[in-house]
């Protein structure tokens, strides 16, 4: 694959703080880039990933879409890292010293918004997807858009979207799995001696013993850098700024609402792992419940997969998300090229 770094300016917040910046990869293959009837792939991870774990499904899919109909191959593919996660990370290490509070999911929706807005994306035929956070903040988008036919379809991967009567009714035991997650990043390892030191460290460990190897090496080399002081690696994402990611709720209750409206519009499919390890049975259905709007175009179930289903399962996700690809309208695909 063809692989170019990009920095792109958001927009800024409405208290005038300054505008954080987003750090961006897109990925191209030979030629791909000239068939204009082809599908661009927009990716937003997931809280503690970043850009780079995308890989291995974008490199994936060109393989499996390079002999189909030309509205069905990929044009180009687009990787963004959250503004404190990743490449973003660094780019707004001083600015984040004064974000405390973090970068609200809905920072980062506006941010791609923008991209998606932005002349660079006139014409082409646009499908997002996103993973767990990633997902409500490409669902999001649809806010600052002047119309959702924008986007051919949303693929939306072990979201955690939920309406706020939903949550309210298991306040409890969402609050514990929160406040988990939040120890847990606070208290983690954050340091090593060198990347190699890093990557056995990894490779024993749940959760990342459980993913794909190619990925733990993705994170190993594009999750962390070189310490300050030279003494060894630390993440690019701080502990504390990913921490305060987790109680960011609210784009995930309007997002759950905001499905029930985009679905009548625009296909939106949900992929899960069969292995159900963050998001219950009882949220999952919901998000598929056409008696309160939310009338999804499929439902697909990764074997022996959990919510990491990005990491752990690469292979198999791509082969899910080629799967829908084949489904796009290609007739809905022309006429807008057209517009």
């Amino acid at each position: 694959m063809d692989i170019e770094f990009f920095v792109l300016e958001g927009p800024p917040r409405d208290d005038l703080s300054p505008a954080l910046k987003m750090a961006a990869k897109r990925y191209t293959r030979g030629p791909s880039e000239r068939n204009r009837r082809g599908l661009t792939l927009l990716f937003a991870h997931c809280i503690g990933a970043h850009k780079e774990q995308w890989e291995p499904i974008i490199d994936r899919l060109f393989d499996l879409q390079k002999n189909k109909d030309s509205c069905r191959r990929l044009r180009e593919a687009w990787c963004f890292d959250y503004q404190n996660h990743g490449d973003s990370a660094v780019l707004n290490k001083e600015h984040l010293k004064d974000r405390p509070e973090g970068v609200s999911s809905y920072e980062w929706s506006a941010a791609i918004a923008a991209f998606v807005n932005s002349p660079r994306m006139r014409g082409h035929h646009i499908v997002p997807i996103g993973h767990s956070a990633g997902a409500a903040a490409v669902l999001m988008t649809t806010k600052h858009l002047p119309t959702p036919y924008q986007y051919m379809s949303l693929i939306l991967i072990e979201p955690t979207l939920v309406t706020r009567d939903l949550f309210n009714a298991h306040l409890e035991e969402r609050m514990e799995q929160m406040d988990f997650a939040v120890s847990t990043t606070l208290t983690r390892r954050d340091n090593w001696q060198s990347r190699e030191q890093a990557f056995r460290y990894f490779k024993k460990r749940i959760p990342w013993g459980m993913w794909d190897e190619r990925v733990v090496q993705l994170y190993v080399e594009y999750g962390l850098e070189d310490a300050f002081d030279g003494a060894g690696v630390v993440l690019k994402c701080d502990r504390k700024q990913e921490s305060v990611s987790f109680p960011d709720v609210e784009p995930h209750f309007e997002g759950a609402a905001k499905l029930s409206e985009i679905c009548q519009f625009v296909p939106i499919h949900l992929i899960w792992g069969t292995r159900n390890d963050l998001v219950p049975d009882y949220i999952q259905e919901s998000l598929c419940d056409v008696t309160e709007g939310r009338k999804v175009s499929s439902v697909t179930k990764i074997e022996d997969a959990g919510h990491q289903v990005v990491q752990e399962k690469p292979q198999e996700l791509a082969l899910a998300i080629s799967r829908i690809l084949d489904s796009v309208e290609v007739s809905a695909a022309i006429g807008l090229a057209k517009l």
